[in-house]
């Protein structure tokens, strides 16, 4: 009946049901476990003071408080929630916070104060109650979940620091007070916890700039807005090597050192803070770092790397120290060790500085802790040396060859001098030298170094010693008195390289050059020489040979010569009795001779007159014709009778003409005559003639 008489009451009803069941879901909030709810309130409240952006619980706006998780009843409309996830810093995380709202930072402050309560800023109202201060915080989130109210509070998520191994961690504060002028790094703070606690290192007095603690290997939960970490290789030193250390902070060094002085305490320079604290001093140092790994600080310290010093066997190191004190104290020190102990001076290393230099001691070589050449040299072995604080020289023991030759490997060419003559001679030359350890220190000081010793004075000395001396000789003499050249020239070497502590251990001339044409005219006269030698030699083996021969062959005839003598004999008597024969045969024949040769005699004196006979009456005939004919016709008359004996060709060979027949036949005869003696032929021999 009141529904019929009022329709609109049952809608009523009904949106106030409604209306109570919205109420009433609108006043509960349910938080999830992971989740926050972030509230703002609407109405009835107090405004926001002026520079603040997050309300406290009585004020209207976002509020600094948060809901946990779990079932929360509101007063219906006048609050809004709005649920957000957790803030989760993973393992290898830390979260960096900044701060929405709160007082600001005081001037020249970067990071906001550290307020107590705030529960790691899951407590906005505490944090604002407490005056929290609004940018970033030096405090930082470690690894977990976190209710965070993300308006309040902003989280950034950074990479935790990690050092591994055999590296460092160098640290640079963004806030502290000023480092003190005069200093590189920032002085040390206890507590700070390796800067994981930035609250802790501001509260201390920690400075602002590049920090001289170093993070070692390992994990570092570290503010990275507050602290900025450089991770760098630690220093190595090698096998063989050494490191050589220079400190970039410390106290000034002194004017007349090169090298600071030694401190001890700072664990290999890997403690800057102990190094400081013990009056180190800036720049070079005098330790240095042997073979390893060192966490140095390289902010600090710079480190180079150097190698060792090592001396093989045949060889000393000559140590010149620039550290220790100055050479004009040993007078001083010598009197007080003399005075003291009540003995005179007599050692050469302890001599006063004067009376050293005047006996030939070179001024600058010391006793060990003095700056200078050192006289105790060092031995075969691998040294960690500061070449920094000593500069040492490598000294051979052994002998050193100095060669002048056309060998590649030599340093010098062949020594070029002129003879007397003119003539042009390569000599190749050998020096040998040898460096006395004791002697090592004082040969530094004279020349400095073997190389200056070869280039300064070697060289110019045995260059010098061979050109005086081949100028005062001939080639052929120069290269004749060889030997008594070279000893010339190793007596004046020994008496120079004594000057200069080296011991001479010979001077070699390995050969000598001389030009080709007095070489060719020399060689003549050698090979002309041998020849004649050889000739001698062979007359005489000749001689040799034939008295051989000549004993050979009476030695072979003796059973001959016997029988000859024998036979001598026998024929001696055989021509006695032959004589005799003969003088019996002779008178016997001389008998018969005389004889034969009257009756000869007979015949012929007969024969004689018969030839005178007939040729005057053959010259009374030949007279008579001459008369009768005359001389033509007695020749006419001949030259028939040849012809008609055939001795005479009636046509001649060769025709010879004449006025008168008589001539030419007379001119072919003589012709024919001419010719037959000019072929060799002797004439037919004319009878007429012959008996002529």
């Amino acid at each position: 009946m009141v529904a019929a008489a009022f329709p609109w009451v049952p809608i009523l009803v009904g949106s106030a049901a409604f209306f109570l069941l919205i109420v009433f879901f609108k006043s509960f909030v349910v938080v999830g476990g992971a989740e926050l709810a972030v509230l703002e309130r609407k109405y009835l409240g107090r405004d926001l003071p002026q520079g603040r952006v997050v309300a406290q619980r009585d004020e209207i706006g976002i509020q600094a408080r948060t809901l946990a998780p779990g079932l929360h009843l509101l007063i219906p409309f006048l609050y809004k929630a709005k649920k957000v996830p957790f803030t989760v810093i993973a393992e290898t995380e830390v979260g960096i916070v900044e701060s929405i709202d709160g007082d600001p930072v005081p001037a020249g402050r970067i990071f906001a104060r550290v307020v107590p309560g705030h529960n790691l800023f899951q407590d906005g109202e505490a944090f604002l109650r407490n005056r929290g201060e609004k940018g970033p915080q030096i405090s930082i989130l470690p690894p977990g979940n976190y209710r965070i109210n993300p308006v309040l509070f902003r989280v950034r998520k950074a990479p935790a620091t990690i050092i591994d191994k055999g590296r460092i961690g160098l640290v640079n504060s963004m806030d502290g007070k000023p480092i003190p002028p005069g200093r590189l790094l920032a002085q040390k703070v206890e507590g700070h916890s390796a800067y994981e606690d930035g609250e802790a290192f501001l509260a201390k007095g920690g400075q602002k700039g590049p920090q001289i603690e170093i993070l070692l290997p390992g994990t570092y939960r570290v503010n990275a807005d507050l602290f900025r970490v450089e991770v760098r290789d630690a220093t190595v030193i090698p096998p063989n090597k050494i490191g050589l250390v220079t400190a970039l902070d410390g106290e000034p060094l002194p004017e007349d050192e090169y090298v600071a002085k030694s401190v001890g305490g700072h664990s290999d320079f890997q403690n800057a803070s102990a190094f400081l604290a013990a009056g180190g001093e800036r720049g070079p140092q005098f330790d240095v770092l042997k073979p390893g790994t060192y966490y140095v600080n390289q902010q600090m310290f710079q480190v180079e790397l150097d190698d060792v010093a090592v001396v093989e066997r045949g060889q000393v190191a000559v140590v010149v120290s620039n550290v220790g004190e100055e050479p004009k104290q040993i007078k001083e020190l010598v009197d007080a060790m003399a005075a003291r102990e009540g003995t005179t001076v007599d050692n050469d290393a302890q001599r006063k500085p004067d009376e050293r230099f005047s006996l030939g001691i070179e001024r600058y070589v010391v006793p060990k802790g003095f700056r200078g050449i050192q006289q105790e040299v060092a031995g075969p072995g691998i040294y960690y040396l500061n070449r920094r604080a000593y500069i040492i020289y490598i000294v051979d023991t052994t002998n050193i060859s100095v060669d002048w030759d056309d060998s590649k490997e030599t340093r010098f060419d062949p020594l070029r001098v002129v003879s007397r003559d003119g003539f042009e001679i390569s000599v190749s030359v050998k020096v040998i030298v040898r460096v006395r350890p004791d002697q090592a220190p004082y040969m530094v000081a004279k020349i400095g170094s073997i190389d200056n010793l070869i280039m300064h004075v070697i060289h110019p000395m045995i260059d010098s010693s061979f050109r005086n001396q081949a100028s005062s000789t001939s080639a052929m003499n120069f290269l004749q008195d060889r030997q008594e050249e070279q000893k010339k020239a190793e007596e004046r070497a020994r008496v120079e390289l004594e000057r200069y502590h080296v011991e001479c251990v010979s001077v070699l001339i390995c050969q000598i050059t001389l030009p080709q044409e007095l070489m060719d005219t020399q060689t003549k006269k050698i090979i002309a020489q041998q020849q004649l030698a050889m000739y001698q030699e062979q007359q005489k083996a000749e001689g040799t040979r034939i008295a051989t021969e000549k004993t050979r062959a009476e030695a072979d005839q003796q059973k001959n010569l016997v029988e000859a003598e024998i036979g001598v004999k026998i024929a001696e008597q055989n021509k006695q009795k032959a004589i005799r024969f003969a003088e019996g045969e002779g008178e016997s024949v001389r008998l018969r001779a005389e004889g034969e040769a009257k009756g000869i005699r007979a015949k012929g004196d007969a024969e004689g007159a018969r030839i005178l006979a007939i040729g005057e009456s053959t010259a009374k005939a030949y007279e008579l014709q001459n008369k009768a004919v005359g001389a033509q016709g007695v020749t006419a008359i001949e030259i028939a009778k040849q012809v008609a004996a055939g001795n005479v060709k009636v046509t001649p060979d060769f025709l010879v003409q004449g006025s008168e027949n008589l001539g030419g036949l007379l001119s072919a005869f003589l012709t024919t005559l001419m010719t037959t003696k000019t072929k060799g032929a002797e004439p037919a021999e004319n009878p007429a003639a012959r008996k002529t």
